[in-house]
Formats: C-alpha cells, sequence, structure tokens
C-alpha cells in the first residue's frame, strides 16, 4: 500500500499516476479545499503528526511513502522523515523543477534572513508574495515602524482569520483572484502597487517563481527570494509521472499490472551525458539524468565510462519494461569528442543502421539516429557543454545481427538499427496487459463522468488531438490504444461511451482502412496495392507509386488529391470500426505529423 502526502499541483499528478494502475492506495491532504477525483485513492483529510502518521502506515500496511508536499512544509517533510525512519519505509520525492539561481535576485537563506536584508538595505515598501502562513515570520520587517507592507493571498475566510490572528492590517491585503499567475498578469498587478521590493519564495515552475520574478524586474523592483529548505538525503526525487512509475515499479512491485521503459533514444541520450560527464568532468556517473521529449527529467543508470585517445565513451542498458522489444537488455554506447564547429554532429558505428531511402526525415547515407533522440542528445551537449561541438557516434554492439529480425531493411535502414523513441518512454505491448490496461482507464474515466472518449496511438497523435480540442478537456478522455484500434473501439463501446474519436496517423490509417484491426508492424505492413487503389477509386490525377512510409503520402498529393485521397482513408477506417461502436457516434481524425 501506498501513502501520498500531497496538497500540491505535484501531489494531484501523483495521485492522477497511480490511480491508472487500478491499485489501492491513499492520498493525504492537510485540508479539503483541493479538488482530486479518484477511483482507487482513499482520500484523507487532516494534518498527520509523526505519531498519528505512525499509526497510520501500521494499521493500513503502508510501505512506500510519497511525499508529493510543498517545498517549503518542512514540518510534514520531517514528519515523513521520521516515521520513515521508525518503519523502515522508503520515500519518494515529487520534487518541482526550479530554475538556475538567478545572480540579480537576493536570496536568502530563511524568512530571519530575509527579514534582515530587508531592513540592512533600508525597504520601506515591499509586496510579499509568500503566502498567508509567512505573515507571522516577516513581523520583524512589517510592524517596524516606516514600512509599508502588502500581503498577497488567496481570497478565503481562512486567510483574513490568519491575518488578523498575527494583527497584521486587513486594508494592506491584496487576493489573488486567479490561481493561473501570467507574466502579464504579474505585471499589471505589481505595477500596481509600485513597491520597492518584492519577496517571494523559491517555489519552482509550478508555483509561477519565474513569472513573478520577472514581472517584478520588469517593474523595477528588488527582489528578495527565500531559498527552499533542504530535504532528506533518504528521500528518492523524480520530477514527473515516467519517474514516479518506474520507482514505484521498483519500490512496490507489481502495483502497476505492466513495467514502462525507455526507448532507444532515450537510452543514448544518458550515455552521451555519461561520456561527457567523464571527458570534461574527469567523473565516472552510476547514473545521470535524462530529459524527455514532454520535458520531464528521469534518471537512468549508467553501464561505465571511460576515456579514449580523443574524446570519451558512456554506455548504458535498454530497458524495456514489459515491453517485448527486441532491443531490451542490448549496450548502446556512445562516443563523443569535442568539434571546433560549434555544431552536434551524428555518427553511425558498429550495429548502428545506415538510411538508404527517403522518407523517414533523415538524410540519406546518414546515421539511422531519428529527430527525437537527436534532440535530447543535442540538448545534453548544450547543458554540459554550452556553444560547444561535438562528435556523437552511436554504437550497439549486436545491432547488425539484431536488425535483421526487424523491418529495418524494408524501409532502407542497412546494416544495423535505428535510434528512435518519439517520447522516450516504451509502453508495455504485450496484448492481454495492454487491454486490461486499457480497461481500467476507461473505468476510470466512466466513473469520472468522461462521455466523449479520445482514442489515439501515442504521445504525438495525443498533443495534436490536445490542441484540436482546445483546453478543459480531462486528460482522463485521452486512452492510448498502442495498436489495438479495434480492440480500443469494442471496449469504448461496452463500457457506454457515445461518442469516441478515433485519432490516427497515416500510417496506421491505411492499414486500418484495409481491415486490419490491429496494425503492429510485426503484424501488417503497409499495402501499396491498397494505397494505390483507393486513390485510383477517390479521382486521383496521381496514384503513388514510389514511396517508401506512409507519411510521405502527405507530400505525394496536390491539395485536390489530397482531399479525396485522405477523406476516403478516413471514410474507410471508419466505416471498418463503426460496428464495434454500434449505439455510439464514432469520429475519425487523421493526425498530420
Amino acid at each position: 500500500m501506498i501513502l501520498v502526502i500531497g496538497g500540491t499541483t505535484e501531489g494531484r499528478m501523483a495521485a492522477q499516476t497511480l490511480d491508472a494502475a487500478g491499485t489501492l492506495f491513499h492520498y493525504s491532504t492537510k485540508g479539503n479545499i483541493q479538488d482530486v477525483e479518484l477511483c482507487n485513492g482513499v482520500r484523507i483529510c487532516g494534518g498527520m503528526d509523526s505519531a498519528a502518521m505512525g499509526e497510520f502506515c501500521r494499521r493500513n500496511g503502508i510501505s512506500l511513502i510519497v511525499d508529493a508536499a510543498h517545498p517549503f512544509a518542512q514540518g510534514v517533510h520531517a514528519t515523513v522523515d521520521a516515521v520513515s525512519g521508525e518503519l523502515s519505509l522508503p520515500v519518494i520525492r515529487y520534487e518541482r523543477e526550479f530554475p538556475m539561481r538567478d545572480k540579480r535576485i537576493i536570496w536568502c537563506s530563511s524568512f530571519d534572513d530575509a527579514v534582515g536584508k530587508l531592513n540592512n538595505g533600508k525597504i520601506t515598501s515591499l509586496l510579499a508574495l509568500t503566502g498567508v502562513n509567512t505573515i507571522p515570520k516577516l513581523r520583524g520587517y512589517w510592524s517596524r515602524k516606516g514600512n509599508l507592507c502588502h500581503f498577497r493571498v488567496l481570497d478565503r475566510d481562512e486567510s483574513r482569520e490568519l491575518a488578523a490572528k498575527a494583527g497584521f492590517p486587513g486594508n494592506r491585503l491584496l487576493y489573488l483572484k486567479d490561481e493561473a499567475i501570467t507574466l502579464e498578469g504579474e505585471k499589471e498587478f505589481i505595477a500596481k502597487i509600485s513597491p520597492e521590493a518584492v519577496i517571494t519564495k523559491e517555489s519552482g515552475e509550478s508555483g509561477f517563481f519565474k513569472e513573478k520574478v520577472e514581472a517584478a524586474f520588469a517593474c523595477g523592483a528588488k527582489v528578495f527570494a527565500v531559498q527552499r529548505p533542504a530535504l532528506p538525503e533518504s528521500f528518492v526525487p523524480v520530477y514527473g509521472p515516467v519517474g514516479l512509475r518506474m520507482e514505484v515499479e521498483r519500490l512496490v512491485p507489481g502495483f502497476f499490472p505492466l513495467r514502462i521503459g525507455l526507448t532507444t533514444g532515450s537510452t543514448a541520450t544518458a550515455a552521451v551525458r555519461g561520456a561527457l560527464r567523464r571527458l570534461l568532468h574527469g567523473e565516472e556517473c552510476r547514473s545521470v539524468f535524462v530529459v524527455l521529449p514532454q520535458g520531464e527529467r528521469v534518471r537512468m543508470p549508467l553501464k561505465g565510462s571511460g576515456t579514449t585517445d580523443d574524446g570519451a565513451w558512456g554506455c548504458a542498458t535498454k530497458y524495456g519494461g514489459d515491453d517485448p522489444d527486441a532491443t531490451n537488455g542490448y549496450d548502446i554506447i556512445a562516443q563523443v569528442k569535442l568539434n571546433d564547429t560549434e555544431e552536434v554532429r551524428f555518427f553511425a558505428g558498429e550495429g548502428v543502421g545506415t538510411v538508404t531511402l527517403p522518407g523517414l526525415g533523415l538524410e540519406v547515407g546518414g546515421p539511422a539516429i531519428n529527430n527525437g533522440p537527436r534532440g535530447m542528445m543535442m540538448r545534453v551537449v548544450e547543458e554540459e557543454l554550452p556553444g560547444g561541438g561535438a562528435d556523437i557516434t552511436i554504437s550497439v554492439p549486436g545491432g547488425r545481427e539484431l536488425a535483421a529480425r526487424t523491418f529495418n531493411p524494408r524501409v532502407g535502414v542497412t546494416g544495423g538499427i535505428s535510434i528512435i523513441g518519439t517520447s522516450g518512454v516504451v509502453r508495455p505491448f504485450s496484448k492481454e496487459a495492454f487491454l486490461e490496461s486499457i480497461s481500467r482507464e476507461m473505468d476510470v474515466a466512466k466513473a469520472l463522468g468522461v462521455e466523449h472518449l479520445i482514442i489515439n496511438s501515442g504521445a504525438k497523435s495525443e498533443q495534436k488531438l490536445k490542441e484540436r480540442v482546445g483546453a478543459g478537456v480531462p486528460p482522463q478522455s485521452f486512452i492510448h490504444y498502442g495498436n489495438f484500434i479495434g480492440d480500443a473501439v469494442r471496449m469504448a463501446s461496452e463500457h457506454g461511451f457515445g461518442k469516441v474519436t478515433l485519432g490516427i496517423m497515416i500510417g496506421k490509417a491505411v492499414k486500418l482502412a484495409a481491415g486490419n484491426l490491429d496494425t503492429h508492424s510485426k503484424v501488417v505492413t503497409v499495402d501499396k496495392e491498397f494505397v494505390q487503389d483507393v486513390a485510383r477509386k477517390a479521382g486521383c490525377n496521381v496514384i503513388p507509386d514510389n514511396f517508401t512510409l506512409a507519411r510521405e503520402l502527405w507530400k505525394i498529393f496536390g491539395e485536390e488529391d489530397a482531399r479525396r485521397f485522405f477523406g476516403a482513408i478516413r471514410e474507410l477506417c471508419r466505416q471498418q470500426c463503426s460496428p464495434l461502436l454500434p449505439e455510439g457516434e464514432l469520429d475519425v481524425v487523421l493526425v498530420e505529423e
């Protein structure tokens, strides 16, 4: 059993991640203000001291604590640390992202330090964005004669009561009307007050720290910031849902039905980081952080690193979780040497393929390293070597033999495997377990009152569909079908969804249109004759012939032919799936790449 200490944005995200597992857990908050919908989580309200939390953990068989409390909730962190030490429980810290500390800011180690620096600096007009609970902590400043201080707080009776209890004048309270803070909104707000200085807490990205600071500087105010307190060293930090899930899978086996993994692109990026740390700093790291395309930092283990005559190398092992991927367990090696071009150049080493045909979006004759992984590795170089250039050679021992068991030769990749990964994450593809996972996600969506289900293949198509439907659609409305399109539509019908939108990219669409409800490349490939037949029947002037991948079809047709051809493919997809949703409305959206 898992206990999540929440009440924050991170707490909500942690709860949603665990809720999707379909396994019981507990979500604890001090109050009941936060609105969190849970299907498999038990909500607990009310603060707990170490004795109460220890008793709760014993009584409920807690084996893991996830601390997702506010960074400045020092009492909560101390309680969690005490209980975890007493009961030998591991703690995952669901951490926020914090920007690099700006040298323009006057940093304070504590609120007492802040009071001293404000008074010594003879600041007489201050806007405090530190929250109502910090009014007593800044008494040494605002109670001094001649100092004018305003506090911005949430517009709640509780806020006014706390301020009055501390003796702070009610007419100096300002109210936060919208918790979704923007830079322009902050500029307008601060300009009206026109303070000499602004004080805030180092609250991270989800605390809108950057927006507050930049707005203050734009209004000509000095900025004081109280540094976030240090956390216990035993806490294991994660920075998003992927990292949380992987740590939960490690610490509480079986909580999730299937384990996720990381792509060859993520693995290669970890190897590049390890090589650069060895080359630039002489470090032999056991693990490194990799930034996934969606922005989350995930820690990955390294197998080793070393130096060469003109550079360094790093090695990481591909971990695919429960996905039966052919590359699982293979070592990926990155050799890195610096260059004087200020560019990052990629080369194919042993076991990495070479591109021989157009259509992959990669240079013919170049290494089969997709653009997503290239971007991840380029980011690593920029972080470790700002403004510098590097030559990166990726190798996969045994990759040449492995590639013979894949479809790489058919798409013009020869001599080895491709380094791929759009999202950086591998979702498990055991059909029975994957469909069970889809069913559980639909259970959650139904329980939350979702009426319009949006099914799609993965991260890229989901992002495109979110842009299409706009804001306000619950995240539980989006469910990935992987390749099991027919099963997903059938299950949507069984769960009673009246409206389903099927988002699909052209590669899967041409397979589905031909009658293949499972579009996995191991099951079916694109039928060129079928594609040509659709184009003829649609009345297209151009009949596609010389194409390697389905995505090339977006560029083959002119405007009128494209309207006819893609319209026909979309209608055929709808016809294939509509019988599986006899009582509902099905819409098919072709997601353009």
